[in-house]
């Protein structure tokens, strides 16, 4: 059934593949192509799912539809994709346009509309097929740097519609000039006879050319597995970014073989599989693991597909090839040759103290004033867990562990005054020794709070109300000459939970850009008819502390057509 399944997905792609092709798109902006992210590679929670196109450092370039087609979801957040727009095409892909600064005019107009229905900035619309339609070549927006964004980028994304899976939008042939073959930067192999423990070996190369890379003869027994750091580039961007496709040969048989042709959002949660994370967390970079020992497949390595794993007897001799391949079609070549040899047994250290924790099972650890408890499959695999507890700080041990679901950890909460917010929360500490807030909940005299990563977790007090900061204006100025009004906001330690604003008495929309701390307000929304502006706003921060802020300004009322 699964074979079945794989190879309708083929032809799926093959198909949308040749539609594409038969009907050229448009390139999303109008600038030159330069990529700084590519379909699938290595995030640190997630497969990338597009491209991440460059922007000069700068915002506000056309974004344009590829193909025409129809708007059928828009949507403006603080984190994530930001401000973005969803549009569906006649050949059974949704393109989809991330980051950006704005929606052009007519899609802006229906967004601040639902905005000011709703009164609130984070919305989310779906439109029916043939509603919001736009031309192939249309602008419908323009790039930016909003959501989760760490700098000016159009993200860019190509879905199948029924399934909103990604595909590699690549498979559009936009003029992106790429001659540069994949690089190495270092290959290692694990020993995988001891599921506990993982030994990471690095394995000396030598590049004899453009295209290959060479080793000395290796001396292997018993189970094996590859790890690499690799990147590809194009032509004109300096980016390390991700390798399409990727192949082991050993003896001329394929041990493994996946590329990124689609990819599913489900993959991102086992990311952590297919990297060494014991060394991604320790000493700061990324080994791709070419070998899948946990029992979790994904889309585009199933679980019944060669898992990496090569076997080495003594006295026997292997031809080793790793091949990698970017989406253009350069490739670049790993050779080795290994000798079966057994190397001399390692010495158990009996006195190391363990204590497992499988992931079939659940776990509870209590201590006199807080708990940890671990759901079934928080982790991978069964790994050390020594966790431990001092006065009011708890010791959750394993930060070199990947997390695969979250676990929960509780304090007894202190004496709280009933009329007053409870200043009582978690937080982790970092390794600078600073608190960073954890979501707490208050229940029945517990602070509760669910989290992915180990660390040390202490109680902390957060009493200090958020900050509201005038930027672009003085109380009682004059701002008939001014087009928007800006009003910094922050919060020291949990971070703001909501904010709420309104001109005499009547809500405006105040748009929030977290990165910079800002809330903007446009003057085109509404007309006050009056000169006298009484501004009031108020900020609450995540453990309830409440900020407000009142003035008046003035304006010369002109003549604005109201949104509705």
């Amino acid at each position: 059934m699964k074979e079945k399944n794989l190879f309708v997905w083929g032809i799926l792609i093959i198909s949308l593949s040749f539609g594409l092709q038969a009907q050229r798109a448009t390139p999303p902006l109008e600038i030159p192509l330069l990529l700084s992210g590519n379909f699938g590679e290595f995030r640190g929670s997630h497969f990338h799912a597009g491209l991440d196109i460059k922007t000069k450092g700068r915002q506000g370039f056309k974004v344009k539809s590829i193909l025409a087609g129809s708007i059928r979801r828009i949507k403006v957040s603080t984190s994530g994709y930001g401000k973005t727009l969803y549009v569906e095409h006649a050949d059974g892909t949704t393109s989809v346009y991330a980051h950006l600064q704005k929606f052009a005019p007519k899609i802006e107009k229906i967004v601040k509309q639902l905005q000011y229905q709703k009164e609130r900035f984070l919305i989310q619309s779906y439109h029916k097929s043939n509603e919001l339609v736009v031309r192939q070549g249309e602008v419908i927006g323009y790039s930016g740097n909003t959501g989760g964004s760490l700098g000016p980028h159009l993200h860019f994304e190509l879905r199948d519609s029924k399934t909103q899976m990604p595909l590699n939008p690549l498979t559009l042939n936009f003029d992106i000039k790429d001659t540069q073959r994949p690089v190495v930067r270092n290959l290692y192999y694990y020993n995988l006879e001891d599921s506990i423990q993982k030994r990471r070996n690095e394995i000396p190369i030598v590049r004899k050319n453009d295209s290959l890379y060479t080793t000395d003869i290796l001396h292997w027994f018993g189970k094996k597995g590859i790890g690499i750091r690799m990147y590809d580039r194009q032509d004109l961007s300096y980016n390390k970014n991700g390798i399409y496709q990727i192949k082991i040969l050993l003896n001329g048989k394929e041990t493994i073989k996946y590329n990124f042709d689609s990819i599913s959002f489900d993959d991102g949660k086992l990311i952590s599989t297919l990297i060494d994370y014991s060394t991604y967390k320790t000493e700061g970079f990324r080994i791709q693991k070419l070998f899948r020992d946990l029992p979790h497949g994904m889309s585009f390595l199933p679980l019944e597909a060669p898992n990496g794993i090569m076997s080495f007897k003594e006295n026997r001799s292997y031809q080793l090839q790793i091949i990698l391949e970017d989406f253009h079609g350069n490739k670049t070549y790993i050779e080795s040759y290994v000798e079966g040899k057994k190397a001399a047994a390692e010495i158990p250290n009996k006195n190391k103290e363990l204590n497992l924790v499988k992931p079939k099972l659940d776990y509870l650890f209590e201590f006199d004033n807080m708990s940890v408890y671990l759901p079934k499959n928080t982790f991978y695999e069964t790994v050390n867990f020594p966790v431990k507890a001092s006065k009011d700080t708890l010791f959750v041990p394993g930060e070199e562990n990947a997390v695969f679901k979250a676990f929960e950890i509780e304090f007894n909460a202190p004496p709280i005054d009933p009329e007053k917010t409870n200043p009582w929360c978690i937080a982790k500490v970092n390794k600078k020794g600073e608190l960073n807030y954890s979501y707490t909940k208050l229940k029945d005299g517990k602070l509760k709070t669910e989290v992915k990563t180990p660390g040390v977790y202490v109680l902390a007090q957060d009493t200090v109300r958020p900050t509201i900061t005038p930027q672009n204006f003085k109380p009682k100025q004059w701002m008939s000459n001014y087009s928007f009004l800006k009003i910094k906001i922050d919060d020291d330690f949990s971070g703001i939970k909501k904010y709420r604003a309104t001109i005499n008495d009547q809500w405006i929309l105040f748009e929030h850009e977290p990165k910079r701390k800002m809330l903007t307000y446009d003057f085109q929304d509404i007309d006050f008819r009056n000169h006298k502006l009484k501004l009031k706003i108020e900020v609450e921060d995540q453990q309830g502390n409440v900020s407000n802020f009142e003035t008046d300004i003035f304006r010369k009322p002109k003549k604005i057509k109201p949104l509705n």
